[in-house]
């Protein structure tokens, strides 16, 4: 368990986790408001991808690395910045750890507000979409509007191949938006939850894939201010750079090393 005095060093990291590249959509987000906040990015790559996984190995996987990596760095905040992750493991995960944890849940309150034709396309990882969490937030969230759900899950490897500056087919994001159009109502789609934190990174291709007239959401920016609140009054300084953590090594991080430093992570670690 850890003490006050840790979760107080100045030092103590952010830990952002996330099956891959995907949470750094969400730490771009971080940095714009806790700019001087020490980060460890931590992506499980040798799980990855998470959105065809059970739920059973999801939630073993996720808390059995969270808990090694909450022993090892002491983080002062640990942030879930994965869907399926977060969906399936959350309350495990805080019942476990005795740090603070956010999690990330798809947008679909923000997307209710914004949707003109009452419409709202939701596009996550199979994993996601079967969620009884997502059944939940439409319930109380988008009464009265109309929810349609697409398994996009090769948009996963579309975000994991463009950050290591590899071509990705443009078919891809056609028939991501295909499966939400061609669903009964789907051509009244007018907003699009981004339910998975890779989505973002393929903001401009999944937008010429839908044509005009459609506006995306995810949930960084609101995941970032429930960071900053909850760490509100706290030291931050940075006495070493700031480091991406994977969870197997592979030729891929070689490739992915010009993004890691435009995501201001100086130093890489495989646990």
């Amino acid at each position: 368990m850890m003490g006050f005095a840790t979760i107080m060093d100045a030092d103590a990291p952010l830990l952002l986790f996330d099956s891959g590249v995907g949470g750094l959509s969400v730490l771009a987000e971080v940095r714009k408001v806790l700019p001087a906040a020490p980060v460890i990015y931590a992506a499980d790559n040798g799980g990855l991808p998470y959105g065809t996984k059970s739920e059973a190995e999801v939630a073993a996987r996720v808390c059995g690395l969270l808990g090694r990596m909450a022993e090892r760095y002491h983080p002062r905040l640990i942030c879930i910045a994965c869907n399926t992750a977060s969906t399936i493991a959350l309350g495990m995960v805080r019942d476990v750890l005795n740090v603070p944890i956010v999690g990330t849940v798809p947008a679909i309150k923000p997307a209710a507000a914004m949707t003109r034709t009452g419409t709202i396309g939701l596009l996550g990882t199979a994993a996601t979409i079967r969620q009884g969490y997502v059944d939940r937030l439409e319930a109380e969230f988008a009464q009265g509007k109309r929810l349609l759900r697409f398994a996009a899950g090769e948009l996963v490897g579309a975000a994991e191949a463009k950050l290591r500056g590899e071509p990705v087919d443009p078919a891809v994001f056609a028939r991501a938006a295909a499966g939400l159009r061609d669903q009964p109502g789907g051509a009244d789609i007018d907003t699009v939850v981004l339910a998975c934190t890779h989505f973002p990174l393929l903001r401009d291709e999944l937008a010429k894939a839908f044509g005009p007239g459609v506006q995306f959401v995810d949930g960084a920016a609101g995941i970032a201010r429930r960071i900053a609140a909850l760490t509100a009054g706290q030291p931050f300084a940075r006495s070493i750079g700031d480091l991406a953590l994977f969870t197997k090594q592979d030729n891929s991080l070689a490739a992915l090393a010009d993004t890691l430093k435009d995501a201001g992570l100086e130093r890489v670690e495989v646990l």
